[in-house]
């Protein structure tokens, strides 16, 4: 068996130092309390980090967080077959020194019980502190990720936005249950042996509301949100479009949480020719190669979003990639009745709302906010004319529904229906 060695952990260790954490984990084992995006913060901010290679592979590390005379051991991996060979104690000793250096007096390690971390730890004389008991509060958004966030066009939502969608009650209580509650509960989902999801995608006609649920997640989670635009990707960057996206996900993966939305997901992930002059073949590719490397990050959420599921390629569809395939369908009339009452607010008594609804009925969301606002906008204008004091009506609104083209067809709707049938998951 070849000797090992220790050397410092540099910036460009880290996508093999993650395989090593990654391979190491058992199954069932806790995630640690330093997430790895921190860990990889630590390391490219100068932190005292300490690798073990065998010639050039590495096959364990050790990273600290040093703050005046406290430090905490933020991480410790080892490869399985390199373990019981004394690199864990080896790692964390000259840790140790490194940090003592440093002027650091307190060293401090949180890691699960009965791991292979606990039995290096011991070995280097650090002490179990029984009795205390540890209590997190997560904010998602921390210095360092605002002005990251900000270049990649992100925000953090304004919170209720869950509330305020209205009507689509199926819907949402199909996202709140496969989606929202076991990323906002991991505890109880790891109880039952829920995994929570990394990857889902909405689908169904233009307008009904697909950006709105996936905002709305966003803002339930307070996790940041970032949309990724397809048609925005640089064409003309070195490496093309695929380069582009590359680039993207790996600014991404520097932030603590995020929620990322990729609208008209079948610009990049249409179903390939087979051709090796197609040009949207590459950057499929390359999206099929990114997921699985976001989805291995903690507090992460994809959320793609497409009219045409059917045109997405086959293997972009696949469980591996994406937990859900949710339809979203066009609302129906107790929906109608709800989205109407929200857009047209507190003279919604003054309405005959059943005329509405029956007059809208192939209206998605975005049709009746559309309706709604033109209806008010003709009592906007009369009253200036006429100073009656007489706010929009029925026949405000109907003139409105009338003058307003919408979205669905049946052509559309059998399709979708078709398309619920061969592609839903959830």
């Amino acid at each position: 068996m070849p000797a090992w060695r220790l050397r410092d952990l540099h910036d460009d260790d880290l996508d093999e130092a993650i395989q090593v954490w990654d391979e190491c984990r058992q199954p069932d084992e806790p995630l640690p309390v330093f997430p790895i995006s921190e860990v990889m913060s630590a390391v490219r901010a100068g932190q005292p980090a300490v690798a073990a290679v065998v010639a050039d592979q590495l096959v364990g590390f050790a990273v600290a967080q040093a703050q005046g005379e406290r430090a905490w051991i933020v991480l410790v991996a080892m490869a399985t077959r390199w373990r019981n060979r004394g690199i864990g104690s080896a790692l964390l000793a000259e840790l140790g020194r490194r940090l003592r250096a440093l002027g650091v007096r307190r060293i401090g390690a949180i890691v699960p019980a009965d791991s292979t971390p606990v039995k290096a730890l011991e070995s280097c004389g650090y002490l179990p502190r029984a009795g205390l008991t540890y209590f997190e509060r997560v904010e998602h958004l921390g210095s360092g990720d605002a002005g990251l966030l900000a270049a990649l066009g992100g925000r953090v939502l304004p919170a209720g936005l869950w509330d305020r969608v209205a009507g689509m009650e199926r819907e949402k209580q199909i996202i709140e249950r496969r989606v929202v509650l076991p990323l906002a509960r991991p505890d109880l989902a790891d109880r039952y042996g829920v995994a929570p999801p990394k990857a889902v995608i909405l689908f169904g006609p233009p307008g009904t509301g697909k950006t709105s649920f996936a905002k709305a997640v966003a803002s339930r989670l307070s996790w940041p949100f970032v949309e990724l635009f397809p048609s925005r990707l640089a064409a003309d960057a070195p490496g093309g479009l695929a380069a582009s996206l590359r680039d993207a996900f790996a600014d991404l993966a520097a932030l603590e949480a995020v929620l990322l939305f990729i609208d008209e997901v079948e610009e990049i992930a249409s179903v390939r020719s087979g051709l090796a002059v197609d040009p949207g073949h590459g950057v499929t590719n390359e999206l099929l190669k990114l997921i699985p490397g976001f989805r291995e990050l903690d507090d992460r959420m994809l959320i793609c979003a497409t009219n045409s599921v059917r045109s997405l390629d086959p293997a972009f569809l696949r469980p591996g990639r994406f937990d859900y395939v949710i339809p979203i369908r066009p609302p129906d009339p107790s929906a109608r009745a709800a989205i109407w009452a929200r857009y047209i607010g507190p003279d919604i008594d003054a309405v005959d709302l059943a005329r509405l609804v029956e007059s809208s009925e192939m209206f998605t969301p975005a049709d009746i906010e559309f309706a709604a606002r033109k209806g008010a906008q003709a009592a906007f204008e009369r009253e200036l004319a006429e100073h009656e004091g007489r706010p929009a009506g029925t026949e405000d609104y109907l003139a409105a529904i009338a003058a307003t083209r919408p979205t669905l067809t049946e052509q559309a709707l059998t399709e979708f229906s078709e398309d619920i049938e061969q592609f839903t998951r959830m």
